[in-house]
């Protein structure tokens, strides 16, 4: 198979099963995602979920947010992971945005990535989502399904990912394609426990070809053998009489 046979075999099956994917965040508006998305770094997203409510009431805007305190932020974000970074960059990321972006989130990435907390996995993001760019955000999940299914080869860091798939894929695919490899890492193609039997990509899966040879020249488990000895083990005869001894 091809790449570009491989990468449209990818495309067309997401295309049918989840014609439907977008980000999991909940969000208002561009300065609420970019928020969101800066706490979500090494978080779930249902942990921000539960925690930007609040916090967005109380700094529903940029102006808000950069006139408050990093020690007030930090009491509405302390159950999110890395909370001590994360109010200082979300303060200052709100400062930069009043002070030098006119109270407006940049579309471009290289004016994103000025931002503090804001990484170019982060920007592509914002890109993406909201400006619907051919940008890819490259996560562990990205990284990971993308490896496993072929579309990727020896990439050895989230940018070296990001380039051979923004490369191969259509730009009007690649901010879908985003969260296609995203859900499917989340939900099915597991970095410890894949979930292989839900995976209708199997066929064309290299991690799963592996996976099959593999299983088939591991020697058979302690179990395993002792069960084959024993349907194995010849049916025994009737036991023998002792033979009587003479008086």
């Amino acid at each position: 198979m091809t790449r570009s046979e491989r990468y449209r075999h990818i495309i067309d099956y997401f295309t049918e099963h989840r014609p439907v994917a977008e980000t999991e965040l909940v969000y208002g508006n561009t300065y609420e995602l970019l928020v969101a998305v800066i706490l979500s770094a090494q978080c779930t997203d249902k942990r921000v979920n539960l925690t930007t409510p609040a916090l967005f009431k109380r700094f529903p805007d940029a102006q808000s947010l950069a006139e408050s305190s990093v020690d007030e932020v930090f009491s509405y974000i302390r159950s999110i992971s890395y909370p001590n970074n994360k109010a200082k960059h979300l303060v200052g990321m709100a400062r930069m945005l009043v002070h030098d972006f006119n109270n407006e989130v940049p579309s471009d990435v290289n004016e994103l990535v000025k931002l503090p907390g804001v990484g170019r996995k982060t920007a592509n993001v914002i890109a993406s989502v909201v400006f619907n760019q051919p940008t890819m955000a490259v996560d562990t999940h990205v990284f990971r399904v993308a490896a496993r299914l072929g579309m990727t080869t020896g990439a050895k860091n989230p940018l070296q990912a990001e380039k051979q798939l923004v490369s191969n894929l259509p730009d009007e695919i690649i901010p879908i394609a985003h969260h296609w490899l995203i859900l499917h890492g989340r939900y099915v193609c597991l970095a410890r426990s894949p979930r292989c039997g839900e995976c209708g990509l199997t066929s064309i899966c290299l991690f799963y070809q592996k996976k099959l040879k593999t299983d088939a020249l591991k020697p058979p488990t302690a179990s395993k053998k002792k069960s084959e000895q024993k349907a194995k083990k010849p049916v025994s005869s009737a036991a023998k009489k002792p033979t009587s001894s003479k008086k």
